[in-house]
């Protein structure tokens, strides 16, 4: 059980700003009178404790409050440019923001929890004990903002007034840090203490680049304190280190619900959409899928798009599951982003009317922005992440230099995408989600689609996604395991975090109707692995449409389904009549039998993989492995009559 509040509070023991008195005293020393004035609307008294501890520790020159106001996020914008930490781009209201080569993506081993004596965490997971921690931030941090602003920002991760959403303090030296939560999050300035206490929580996050150089970045640290939902960032920039409203504020609402909120709410690495269903019904899907495989693509691929990295989910009194995004904005992957696969996004980078953040991909002299996989002419020459670049330039290993770096982002906000429904995104009261979907990225086993017959086995399919390692983790490579695609946000045991889905996902709460259906989506199959020839896809980007088409039907109880022993699979002339309606395209009885064939070996030594590697965890709940077992008697009994590989007529067989 994760507990609270435990341990010394290493914001305040190196503020050491203890009481209000003293808290005000920093204010008056530090504010000049307007942002001062600003400060006052701010009365939770342990919000205003946090946020003069960070001043006594970073020791900024000047101190500026984020209301949210148009003059405020302009002056912030105005001095990302001012700074060097934002350019122009040639469209209007485009920038490009450049990360030191060395911190391009998820700095993994340089991001750990702070933990108390006795505390467990993730097996997965790193961790320091709190007094090396409280070292380190004494060490680095005192000072950290000399000669520079600190900006104070006040945001909710969720509409406000959401079940579910969090408020939270983001307090950077880093004009793009800032910049960035303006568009990613509902600044809440004005409704803070309201929402603080609705919740009865905040997160507090401070973060510095220092002097951003190449240098400084072996010393980066990311710190999580679980116990006082802080969070401390130093010497680097790329968003998803420093934008602790992101990653790290979600790793505390995982920990928040799995301990705090069982079995009303959930915090997790998911996509919403809308697809729509015949008659104009609409029908609302939340996904998983590690960071790089394709989740973005996914929710865009939804008629009416909510949100494409993060969902906070809590079930309605109703009886139904419900979803807000915690994010207003995209901070989203743009390699292999193009016209053929992701039409309405390529609408808002190439086209005026929308406020872009590049990171890390190529400009030309024009200052038009280029990456790999735009399905573009690339220019001859260029700057990126690691300066000028050339046709054919190497590294110093005589390795080619891409044109962009495979983590380059784009940052915009949801509502500039023609499919996103703003409005219901905006709704507090979340929207009913009836699909949940999990994939990564797995050649050769699983099929494309398979739905879960009970809860459990729901549970056990987020449980087993494995994942080859993507560009958005440094240090990391090969074939991952990936727990529920949350595994790298997950900071308590994974048996506390399954036990909570478990229940959740069985609770008596949902209605008969308000129960989801999960299921299983894998893009990634080869010809190689179902006997064809050649490494490439069997499908392509477009068959999404056609994978959540169907699983539409199926949630609405419009088409049956083939009973298999790892879940239901589609019938054949569902699917081919889905193909030529969603993307107009031939779907062969040969392609469906390279899909939905059972590869029995493959998928036992997956379930043996698993099994494995959860035996070594403490703490599994033993439903785990009784669905395994399940599965693997049931594979091999299907194995003794028709062989090593079946198919889907002989799966219906039975």
């Amino acid at each position: 059980m994760l507990e609270l509040k435990k341990g010394l509070d290493i914001l305040s023991e190196v503020g050491g700003v203890k009481t209000l008195s003293e808290a005000e005293a920093i204010f008056k020393k530090n504010l000049d009178a307007q942002n001062l004035a600003k400060l006052e609307r701010i009365k939770n008294e342990e919000a205003r404790l946090k946020i003069a501890n960070a001043i006594a520790m970073c020791e900024p020159d000047y101190v500026f409050i984020d209301t949210g106001s148009q003059e405020d996020v302009d002056t912030i914008r105005k001095w990302s440019l001012e700074w060097g930490e934002e350019e122009p781009l040639a469209l209007p209201r485009h920038t490009v923001h450049f990360d030191l080569p060395q911190d391009q993506a998820r700095l993994v081993k340089q991001t750990f929890y702070i933990v108390n004596e006795g505390e467990k965490t993730s097996a997965l997971a790193r961790s320091i004990p709190r007094q090396e921690a409280l070292e380190y931030v004494q060490k680095y941090m005192k000072g950290i903002m000399k000669g520079m602003t600190m900006m104070i920002g006040f945001f909710d991760r969720g509409p406000v007034g959401a079940q579910a959403a969090i408020p939270a303090i983001e307090i950077s030296s880093s004009s793009y840090v800032l910049h960035s939560a303006e568009l990613l999050y509902r600044n809440c300035y004005e409704q803070f203490d309201a929402e603080v206490a609705r919740k009865g929580i905040f997160f507090t996050n401070v973060h510095s680049q220092g002097p951003n150089r190449p240098e400084d970045v072996p010393n980066a640290r990311i710190f999580m304190d679980r116990s006082w939902f802080t969070t401390f960032s130093t010497f680097c920039t790329y968003a998803g280190n420093t934008l602790l409203l992101k990653k790290g504020n979600h790793r505390f609402a995982v920990d928040y619900s799995t301990y705090y909120k069982v079995e009303e709410e959930l915090s997790e690495h998911m996509f919403i959409t809308g697809v729509k269903g015949p008659g104009g019904r609409v029908t609302y899907f939340a996904g998983a899928a590690p960071s790089g495989c394709g989740k973005t693509t996914t929710a865009m691929a939804g008629d009416e798009f909510i949100g494409d990295d993060l969902a906070q989910m809590w079930i309605e009194k109703d009886g139904t599951l419900r979803a807000v995004n915690p994010e207003k904005g995209i901070f989203g992957i743009v390699e292999d982003v193009n016209w053929e696969g992701d039409p309405h996004l390529m609408k808002v980078l190439r086209h005026e009317g929308a406020e872009v953040i590049w990171s890390n991909v190529l400009i030309d002299e024009h200052k038009k922005p280029f990456w790999t996989g735009c399905g573009e002419e690339l220019p001859e020459r260029g700057r990126n992440f690691q300066g000028e670049w050339w046709k054919g330039k190497t590294d110093e290993n005589g390795k080619p230099v891409p044109p962009s770096h495979p983590n380059a982002r784009v940052t915009l906000l949801c509502e500039a995408i023609e499919n996103h429904n703003t409005k219901l995104a905006e709704d507090p009261s979340g929207v009913p989600v009836k699909v949940i979907t999990y994939s990564g990225r797995d050649s050769d086993t699983m099929p494309p689609i398979w739905v879960a017959r009970t809860p459990d086995e729901g549970v056990v399919i987020g449980a087993s996604i494995v994942s080859a390692a993507t560009a958005t983790e440094i240090g990391v490579t090969g074939v991952r395991r990936q727990p529920w695609a949350n595994e790298p946000f997950i900071p308590g045991p994974l048996g506390d975090y399954m036990e909570a889905q478990f229940r959740f996902f069985n609770s008596k709460k949902f209605s008969e109707k308000g129960r989801p259906i999960i299921a299983g989506l894998n893009y990634f199959l080869t010809h190689e692995a179902r006997g064809g020839k050649g490494k490439g896809l069997l499908g392509e980007k477009r068959d999404v449409k056609v994978w959540l088409g169907w699983l539409e039907l199926f949630a609405n109880g419009d088409v049956e389904a083939i009973e298999t022993p790892i879940g239901y699979i589609p019938k054949y002339e569902d699917l081919k009549k889905l193909f030529k309606e969603r993307i107009d395209k031939e779907y062969p009885y040969e392609l469906y039998e390279m899909h939905f064939s059972l590869y029995i070996d493959n998928i036992l030594a997956r379930i043996n993989l698993q099994r494995e590697a959860y035996g070594k965890d403490q703490g599994i709940p033993k439903r785990l492995f009784e669905v395994y077992d399940e599965q693997e008697k049931a594979l091999l009994a299907l194995k003794e009559k028709f062989g090593p590989v079946v198919k889907p007529e002989q799966l219906a067989q039975g």
